[in-house]
């Protein structure tokens, strides 16, 4: 049994590892690497022959788990992909709408003198989309799956988004059986609209995401403590505004409900706030359609008070004239917009008008990864450019970890103890600072760990 490691090696995004049973091959998640700023040609290509892989196991629908499985299908790929019901609908919006920026950032070059588009060729395209969701093969949670007379797969709820999963392979390998298992990303407790992760069984082996590696998320302070502080402090202490970047499917539905409860008790003056997402919206019937596989508190709130994602003063905002009408909206008002890391989406617009706007506030509730305009921002840049323009910043840029999808060093450490003691756990999904605390602190208690560069190759 050989195990590669093709992507999220030694970064964060590009999530994608090859599990080679014989002649039988798995991909694990095909997400995209955008951690360069030309990051759609360091996708064009595979570093295998995707005609090669015979399944593809998906944990979960974020982009960088998902996004280049449409060219997988364009290179070749003819098998099925297999992950949860809610994965496959998120995840059926995430890489239309991918396509939408692809064409976009395309358009936005100058024609070239046979009145062709001079940006970056898209990825892919609306058919190879359709392609891709047409191989989808949806199991549930917790009921092992038979993938062939040797392999089967459990699915075990993680949290972190809607239908998330680790990926539980039991493997007979020439008559020796083996366990490995995938954490996908790992989410935490008590998030709201989520289910707490659910313990891992122990396995041979174990790849676990390392993201929060080293970083410890804030006790001190709840989310509604600290959604009651900003929005108080933006919009109305002083009049302005609140702008918070927020990633269409999962963030979005969880902000939502939190400012929901909070209007709900009446702990602040009713606000405007503008939800300015068709993908949210779209993400949202999906939260819904899926709402048997939600935490608890959000099913006693929707018994007791109804509907989690809507209340009064919350306006979802469809048609690109609305979103140009919140812009042009001078009472105190919270905007959530995507995307999170603002590469692209309606965000831009809020930015372009609002970045030089002593009275707005940014508040980041997630991750931004190197090279984002969002990771510009909280390092503190100056100046940046949106849309072709070099613009002043004089709007506050603020930041909070409360609403993180993803579990802390703990929940990591914990997450990892659960699987008994892997004779190795390979950690991914992290930067190198974060990477080398949690091996630092596994090894310390005992485990065989190691941090795989891009390529390299290990039997198992």
């Amino acid at each position: 049994m050989k195990l590669t490691f093709w992507g999220a090696a030694q970064q964060v995004t590009g999530s994608m590892h090859l599990l080679e049973v014989g002649h039988y091959k798995i991909l694990i998640d095909c997400g995209l690497d955008y951690e360069k700023e030309t990051y759609q040609e360091e996708n064009q290509q595979s570093p295998f022959d995707p005609s090669s892989i015979n399944l593809v196991i998906l944990t979960h629908a974020h982009i960088d788990h998902s996004g280049n499985l449409p060219t997988l299908v364009r290179l070749g790929f003819e098998g099925q992909v297999l992950c949860t019901s809610p994965t496959a609908d998120l995840t059926s919006i995430l890489l239309f709408d991918s396509v939408e920026l692809f064409l976009r950032k395309q358009s936005r070059k100058p024609r070239t003198k046979r009145g062709n588009f001079s940006g970056p060729k898209p990825l892919y395209l609306h058919k190879h989309v359709m392609d891709t969701i047409d191989r989808f093969v949806t199991i549930a949670f917790n009921k092992p799956f038979k993938i062939n007379g040797d392999i089967s797969l459990t699915f075990i709820p993680v949290g972190h988004l809607l239908g998330a999963a680790a990926a539980v392979l039991t493997i007979n390998d020439d008559g020796e059986k083996k366990t490995i298992a995938f954490t996908g990303d790992i989410g935490r407790e008590n998030y709201p609209v989520l289910v707490n992760p659910e313990p891992l069984p122990e396995v041979d082996y174990l790849v676990s995401e390392a993201t929060y590696g080293g970083r410890l998320h804030t006790k001190d302070q709840t989310l509604e403590e600290r959604l009651v502080k900003e929005i108080t402090e933006a919009c109305i202490k002083t009049p302005g505004r609140l702008i918070i970047p927020a990633f269409s499917i999962g963030r979005t539905q969880s902000l939502v409900f939190a400012l929901n409860q909070i209007f709900t008790k009446k702990l602040l003056p009713p606000i405007q706030i503008f939800v300015d997402s068709p993908m949210a919206i779209q993400a949202t019937d999906v939260y819904r359609k899926h709402h048997n596989l939600v935490n608890q508190e959000a099913k006693d709130f929707y018994k007791t008070m109804g509907d989690e994602f809507e209340f009064e003063h919350l306006a979802y905002v469809q048609t690109m004239k609305e979103s140009k009408d919140v812009s042009n909206y001078f009472d105190p008002c919270i905007i959530i917009s995507s995307a999170g890391m603002l590469e692209g989406g309606r965000i831009q617009d809020h930015l372009y008008y609002n970045i030089q706007n002593y009275y707005c506030t940014i508040l980041f509730i997630g991750y931004c990864a190197k090279g984002t305009l969002g990771y510009k921002l909280l390092s503190g840049a100056p100046i940046v450019r949106i849309k072709d323009r070099e613009m002043m910043v004089y709007a506050t840029i603020r930041q909070t970890d409360l609403l993180s999808g993803h579990g802390d060093h703990n929940d990591l450490v914990k997450t990892v103890k659960q699987t008994g003691q892997p004779k190795k756990v390979f950690l991914v999904h992290g930067e190198e600072k974060s990477l080398q605390y949690l091996a630092n602190a596994l090894q310390e208690d005992g485990f065989n760990v190691v941090a795989p560069e891009r390529g390299a190759v290990f039997e198992i």
